[in-house]
């Protein structure tokens, strides 16, 4: 559940006016086209198109938006993410989409909260562990293999997504990963976004075995204390159901919510049978 008090309508009010409207930089590779209200990231591993909170079509001329943008990945033999959100008009876009073919991935809860809070609390790591900065091609091999290991599923294309960012704006990402010995045992990074107040959490990621010893408590406390020292205004999460309660108790509010609706050749063909 999101919360309507005003403080949490302000930040959903930046969230919408900011963060939507500016798109992080590109990795290298991916370029940024417009379609009529959309965004549209081409060159990733999947396609990605995301609008503003009120698209201002609806009926047929949202239908025929939403083909368009399936087409086009289509045509290029890939995949494509939509990604929407709960308070987003107009309300009949998912069934639209799901209309055309595209199929709902698991739901997150969207949060915002202020870096100098979260950065209050000192990281309290388990004895043997340590929090590192990372940047280079083998360490985010490692940080792709638990990433995959973590979710179940091949999440290698991290690699070269986070290489191509690193590369095009050094300055604008931080990657994490925390390690006990030898041993490479949650990741984390983090995504400044200018021409905003923003910057956003991703990819927190830690194997079962190391869960509820502080470690991710302690990722978001590091990242949240760089943002503060750059003098970012809110931070921002897109989280799952496990890791939203432990961001809501570290002072974080909900704002709305986002689901994923991905469209895939591989889909179209089973759906079509």
């Amino acid at each position: 559940m999101t919360e309507t008090d005003p403080q949490t309508l302000a930040l959903l009010s930046a969230y919408d006016d900011q963060l939507r409207a500016n798109p992080p930089i590109p990795p290298v590779g991916v370029t940024y086209e417009k379609d009529g209200p959309l965004l549209r990231a081409v060159g990733n591993f999947r396609g990605f198109v995301s609008g503003p909170q009120d698209l201002g079509v609806q009926g047929p001329e949202l239908d025929e938006l939403i083909v368009r943008q399936r087409d086009f990945f289509a045509a290029r033999g890939e995949s494509v993410e939509w990604k929407t959100r709960s308070h987003d008009v107009p309300a009949e876009i998912p069934e639209r989409l799901r209309a055309a073919g595209f199929v709902a991935e698991e739901r997150e809860t969207v949060l915002v909260g202020r870096p100098e809070e979260m950065a209050a609390a000192q990281p309290v790591l388990p004895d043997g562990v340590t929090i590192r900065q990372v940047g280079s091609e083998a360490d985010l091999r490692r940080l792709g293999t638990l990433q995959s290991a973590v979710w179940d599923m091949d999440l290698n294309w991290l690699v070269a997504d986070l290489l191509g960012r690193i590369a095009a704006a050094p300055d604008q990402m931080a990657v994490y990963v925390v390690e006990a010995g030898d041993e490479m045992v949650s990741v984390a990074w983090l995504a400044f976004r200018p021409g905003t107040e923003f910057a956003s959490l991703l990819g927190g990621s830690t194997l079962p075995a190391w869960r509820g010893k502080g470690i991710y408590r302690a990722l978001v406390a590091t990242r949240a204390a760089l943002a503060a020292a750059r003098g970012v205004r809110y931070l921002h999460v897109d989280a799952s159901d496990d890791s939203a309660p432990i961001l809501r108790r570290l002072g974080f509010r909900a704002v709305t919510t986002t689901t994923p609706y991905v469209w895939s050749p591989e889909q179209e063909i089973v759906r079509l049978k």
